[in-house]
């Protein structure tokens, strides 16, 4: 048993991507479902879903949002009526043409998003200014047909929370875009540690049928970028295609504005690749759906699994995700497993340690063993987990920072990208430059850094838009 738990990762360094199949399947966190495509989340990783699901309620609630839950069939039709939007999925989409033993006489989309199902019902919700704004989000399942998929990376079917807004005018929209923007990205800090790169998409890179689309990008520790969130100005092109009108205060109609916004399970692939080590999962406290695991050391002896019980009832009184492992394993085992895990703290209680009115504190960011007393257990560990969380952060923004290169000329650019590096340099924003770029290097511009008039396109030497980030993604 302990030869088949502890049978070695792939090298981080040499093969970051089964390196990262191992983790999430030995961690317990996933498995492949029946169809090719599709992912089983275990509990041990829904838990970390749920934890993601709690904090951004709590926000979205605050901002006024309130939750729905809208069909995930979508006839045909309402794709057709937004042009752009449908062509931009026309790939990924699954189609039901049969039902009940019959085939259907309209086809039916399962929901790659839900823009067009929940434009049809605010028309018919919304009337007036009254009305406005109108602010609902669900959480669901999305299906977009991978070919190439990677559990929580890419996955044929995957859950996610989607958010749409119509508000009064396009400044509302926009506003609305970028509070969510600064939303998200509160939570990848506070929540999963992970810094990102925020900005806005170029043109090419913007969501189908959006004025404009801003995005969250995590650099992983292969130097790729993985989209991590995204946030959309939508205008009125939606209200437009679904007859999304109200009276204005004035009692003349007009289009509404809406914007979108969403995170999904692709979350859990970040917090894997963002803080994973050669050992395996490394959790921050305060999405780790174990917290604080406590082993008992020479368990036979008397009195050492009722202190254990006892450590364990006091933190969890405080608030503190905490197990007691009394299982028959092996200590060792259990130091393993619970490393692999990226369980952030061990307490480790033996008779001398009871003694010695102390617990053995083993730290998952640093390895560091520390004497923490019992007496003060809760104030103790609640300070270790602080202190966790912000050094696995640290460590994360030093990584994403040693990522990113100034680049200044084209094959300088791809040299930086091909070697693991994110490429800050100037375009000058024409699609087909940007095409040419992604089809002779599989690179993309990940997020605009900032707009410049005065430097030149590293790619075709015109007169520069901005300068953006470069560099491949997940």
């Amino acid at each position: 048993m302990d030869k088949e738990f502890v049978s070695e990762i792939a090298d981080i360094n040499l093969d970051f991507p089964q390196w990262y199949t191992d983790v999430i399947i030995k961690t317990g966190m996933v498995d492949y479902g029946p169809v090719k495509g599709t992912m089983v989340i275990k509990p041990y990783g829904y838990a970390i879903w749920e934890n993601i699901q709690e904090y951004l309620n709590k926000k979205f609630k605050k901002l006024g949002v309130q939750n729905a839950y809208f069909p995930m069939f979508i006839p045909e039709s309402f794709f057709k009526k937004e042009a752009e939007h449908v062509k931009g999925f026309a790939p990924e989409v699954a189609v039901v043409t049969h039902a009940g033993g019959e085939e259907l006489n309209e086809k039916l989309i399962i929901r790659p998003t839900s823009e067009t199902i929940i434009c049809d019902m605010f028309s018919k919700w919304i009337k007036s200014y009254r009305d406005l704004p109108m602010v609902v989000n669900q959480w669901c399942n999305v299906v977009r047909w991978e070919k190439t998929p990677r559990p929580f990376l890419r996955t044929s079917e995957f859950l996610w929370q989607e958010g749409h807004t119509v508000q009064v005018s396009a400044d509302d929209a926009e506003k609305n875009a970028l509070v969510m923007l600064d939303t998200y990205e509160q939570m990848l800090k506070e929540l999963l540690a992970i810094p990102v790169l925020t900005g806005k998409k170029t043109e090419k890179e913007k969501f189908a049928g959006a004025v404009s689309t801003y995005t969250l990008e995590a650099i992983m520790k292969d130097g790729k970028c993985l989209q991590s969130g995204t946030t959309h100005n939508l205008g009125q092109n939606f209200a437009k295609a679904s007859n999304i009108k109200f009276l204005n205060k004035d009692g003349e109609l007009e289009y509404g504005y809406s914007s979108s916004w969403g995170v999904s399970t692709r979350l859990i692939g970040a917090l894997v690749m963002t803080h994973g080590d050669e050992r395996g999962l490394k959790l921050p406290p305060s999405v780790a759906p174990i917290q604080v695991v406590i082993v008992p050391i020479a368990s036979k002896k008397a009195g050492v699994v009722e202190k254990c019980e006892e450590v364990m009832q006091t933190i969890e009184n405080a608030d503190i995700r905490v197990k007691l492992d009394n299982s028959n394993n092996t200590p060792g085992w259990k130091f393993n497993e619970y490393e692999m895990k990226g369980v952030p703290l061990r307490l480790e209680i033996g008779p001398r340690d009871i003694e010695n009115g102390v617990a053995t504190a083993v730290r998952r960011d640093t390895h560091e063993k520390l004497q923490i007393k019992l007496d003060n257990i809760v104030n103790e560990v609640n300070k270790l987990l602080t202190d966790i969380q912000d050094n696995i952060y640290a460590q994360a923004l030093d990584n994403i920072k040693n990522a990113i290169v100034v680049t200044n000329d084209y094959k300088e650019m791809v040299d930086e990208v091909n070697n693991k590096k994110v490429a800050l340099s100037y375009h000058c924003g024409d699609l087909t430059c940007e095409e040419n770029i992604k089809k002779e290097t599989t690179i993309k511009t990940r997020c605009i850094e900032s707009y410049d008039t005065e430097h030149k396109c590293i790619y075709c030497g015109k007169k520069s838009k901005y300068r953006v980030y470069f560099g491949k993604q997940y």
